[in-house]
C-alpha cells in the first residue's frame, strides 16, 4: 500500500478517544471525524491537552483508550506508520542546530520527500542569506520559518502545527498566512492554537479540547 499519495481520500477518524496520566484524565470521550482537506483547530489553554491530541495523532503518543484511524478508500493505514502520512512543526521538536540551513534542508530531503528544491525553499521562506549559517546562530523566528517551511512543503497527505506563530513577529505572521493559502492544497491540516485568530482564522472547523474534561 503506498502511504503518501492519496490525499484527496484519506479521513482520520477518533473514535471514543481519551488521555490520562495516572488517575487525571487530560481529555476523554472524543469522537471526530476529519474529511481529507479539511483545515481543523484545536483549542484550548496552556496544559490544557492539545499539544498531546496533536502528538497522539501524529503516532508518538499512545491514547489510555479510544482509537485512532487513518482511512484511505475504505483501507486502514496501520496505525504505526500514522507518523509516515504525516508532517509536523511544534516548539518541542529540534532541528540539526550544528548544521547549517543547507545541511537541514538536505536531510529533511531524504526522509520526508519536499515538494520543492533547495533554492526554492531559501527564497520561499527568505532565508536564502543565511543558507550556509549553523542554525544556533538563528534567531527563534528564522527557525520558525524552517520548521513550518520543512512541514508545509513537504508532500505529506496531514500536515499537524502546533501553535505555528510562536516566535514570529507582524511580519512572520504574514508569511505564514500566505503559507498555509499557497501550499495546504487538498491536504488535512491541523493547527493547536490557544484561539489566535492569526494561526487559525482560516480553519473551517474546531475542537475546542476543553469540552472533553471531567469526564472521568
Amino acid at each position: 500500500m503506498a502511504f503518501f499519495l492519496s490525499s484527496k481520500s484519506l479521513e482520520i477518524i477518533l473514535e471514543n478517544l481519551g488521555k490520562r496520566y495516572n488517575q487525571n484524565w487530560i481529555f476523554r470521550g472524543l469522537t471526530w471525524t476529519i474529511p481529507a482537506g479539511e483545515s481543523l483547530a484545536i483549542l484550548g489553554n496552556n496544559g490544557s491537552g492539545k499539544s498531546t491530541l496533536l502528538q497522539m495523532i501524529l503516532g508518538s503518543q499512545t491514547g489510555s483508550e479510544g482509537s485512532i484511524r487513518f482511512v484511505d478508500q475504505s483501507e486502514e493505514i496501520p496505525s504505526e506508520k500514522n507518523y509516515r502520512v504525516c508532517s509536523i512543526a511544534a516548539p518541542y521538536l529540534d532541528l540539526f542546530e550544528e548544521l547549517s540551513l543547507i545541511e537541514n534542508f538536505q536531510f529533511a530531503h531524504q526522509f520526508h520527500s519536499l515538494s520543492c528544491t533547495l533554492n526554492d525553499f531559501l527564497e520561499i521562506t527568505g532565508l536564502a542569506a543565511a543558507k550556509e549559517r549553523q542554525l544556533k546562530f538563528f534567531s527563534s523566528g528564522m527557525k520558525q520559518r524552517v520548521k513550518l517551511g520543512l512541514a508545509l512543503l513537504s508532500t505529506k497527505p496531514v500536515v499537524l502545527l502546533d501553535e505555528p506563530c510562536s516566535n514570529l513577529d507582524a511580519e512572520g505572521m504574514q508569511w505564514y498566512n500566505r503559507m498555509v493559502a499557497d501550499y495546504h492544497k487538498n491536504r488535512i491540516l491541523i493547527v493547536s492554537s490557544n484561539s489566535d485568530p492569526t494561526e487559525m482564522g482560516f480553519c473551517k472547523t474546531t475542537i475546542d479540547i476543553r469540552n472533553y474534561k471531567n469526564n472521568g
